[in-house]
């Protein structure tokens, strides 16, 4: 047992019986694990709650309401943010931005290669731009963890990127928050060692036709930085109370991803919280456009806005909504503002989509299928290593024929699809608009020109007889 100031960390060890099931542990009718238990303290006061609001996404903590006065029991939620407090409000009802009276610190694991320190850093201190225009300077800070023997990173005061010596290929951005109001007091952000390695293949995939760099299985330090950088801002944004938005990227029209100018303005997505990892739209013969994503986008900006900024003159949570509701009415029916909830049971929504990019998901996937059979062509050259087995040439040829599948996937979802909303009382949007038949015919042809015949560019006899068949 271990006991902080505000948590008690309790260890135990626990033997389950085993009946049935594929676990090793049932040849011996017992497994024994290790649990850990965190009990934390709650703030003495709680901050005040912020309502949700469904056009928007933030991670909510659900509430049911009573009162002698119901016919029905009403369900309510709060947003999960950090408490932030303003250290000069006078100054910030000038307009002017000021310092919070707490920041928000992230600890980097004293664990954490010292090569990749400086980006993970990055990652954090990038959404300084988002609470600037919410009114805040220096609002949230990495530092690396000091060399004091009071401080543990088990200790619930403090919150940690930590580093995990693992080959899971993942990283998340888990939060401790206070039922009662939605503050989220602590968080943890992992990433595990091979998360590297997906990071490669996912940009070998997208990207390698365009850059040199990504044409080898060994990536150099600053590439490989900028993309831990990336997922160190996505895990930062969970861990700040945004949930994934998959309609962001729909917003960017997709010649834009090969204008240079266009996407180093605006970057290749509207948030950094959809997965559309990089630009996999964009050609070879167009020079130099940037193929990773800025690490913020409007979207995320607007975000930070209606969760952290101050709103004064009102009391209630009930009182400010009135505000909110004003801000969210103002970007009402811009693409760039708009949010599409992540779709766990298969995609219903062609504009809200996992790994996809652009407007039209069939003008995309054909320059990205045009990209991938760039790489097929070179996909020895790329992976192979002399005296060594296929191995990496198999994981990147398995890597490619996934994506050549989320291509397909994200087409199929016009067939039968709905664009969703999220309307309101009192406006004109409506619940669900139909993909129209056009749209749909269009798709249907894209299948018949891509299967007419046997894609054998897939499945060059040359490189498949390389590596056992999967």
């Amino acid at each position: 047992r271990k006991i902080y100031p505000i948590n008690v960390e309790v260890e135990t060890l626990l033997t389950y019986n085993i009946t049935s099931g594929k676990l090793l542990a049932a040849a011996t009718g017992s497994v024994t694990v290790k649990l850990n238990t965190s009990i934390v303290m709650l703030p003495k006061e709680p901050m005040q709650q912020r309502l949700p609001d469904e056009r928007v996404g933030f991670f909510q903590n659900p509430v049911t309401e009573y009162s002698d006065e119901q016919q029905v029991t009403l369900r309510g939620a709060n947003i999960q943010r950090c408490r932030l407090e303003l250290k000069d409000p006078v100054r910030y009802r000038r307009g002017q931005l000021t310092e919070p009276k707490r920041p928000i610190v992230y600890y980097i694991d004293p664990a954490t290669p010292k090569k990749w320190i400086p980006y993970l850093k990055a990652g954090v201190n990038d959404w300084n731009v988002a609470f600037e225009a919410a009114g805040f300077k220096n609002a949230i800070i990495a530092k690396e963890w000091p060399d004091d023997p009071t401080m543990s990173l088990d200790d619930a005061r403090y919150s940690v990127l930590r580093y995990l010596p693992s080959e899971t290929e993942n990283a998340y951005g888990p939060r401790i928050v206070d039922p009662r109001s939605g503050e989220i007091m602590e968080s943890h952000i992992c990433w595990y060692h091979n998360v590297m390695n997906l990071l490669k293949k996912w940009y070998m995939v997208q990207c390698g036709p365009l850059d040199k760099r990504a044409q080898s299985m060994t990536f150099d330090d600053k590439l490989m930085g900028t993309l831990i950088q990336f997922v160190s801002s996505h895990e930062v944004g969970h861990t700040l109370g945004l949930r994934h938005n998959m309609a962001a990227s729909s917003a960017t029209p997709v010649e834009k991803l090969r204008d240079k100018a266009w996407v180093e303005a605006n970057g290749h997505t509207v948030s950094i919280m959809d997965y559309a990892r990089f630009n996999y739209v964009a050609q070879p013969e167009d020079k130099n456009v940037r193929l990773i994503p800025p690490l913020l986008g409007v979207y995320d900006i607007f975000m930070i806005k209606l969760g952290y900024a101050p709103i004064y003159d009102a009391e209630t949570p009930a009182d400010e909504y009135a505000t909110l509701n004003k801000w969210i009415q103002e970007k009402a029916g811009d693409p760039m503002y708009t949010y599409g909830e992540q779709q766990i049971l298969g995609t219903l929504d062609p504009a809200s989509q996992s790994e996809s990019l652009g407007d039209d998901a069939v003008k995309a996937s054909r320059y990205g299928i045009k990209n991938l059979r760039y790489i097929m062509d070179h996909l020895v050259e790329w992976s192979a290593i002399e005296n060594r087995p296929y191995d990496q040439t198999s994981e990147l040829y398995y890597e490619l024929t996934k994506q050549y599948q989320r291509y397909m996937g994200h087409c199929m979802a016009y067939i039968g699809g709905l664009y969703l909303n999220h309307p309101v009382a009192g406006d004109e949007q409506k619940g669900f608009v139909p993909v129209s038949r056009e749209k749909q015919k269009e798709v249907v042809k894209f299948f018949f020109d891509e299967f007419k015949e046997q894609p054998k560019w897939m499945a060059k006899k040359e490189i498949m007889t390389l590596f056992e068949p999967n």
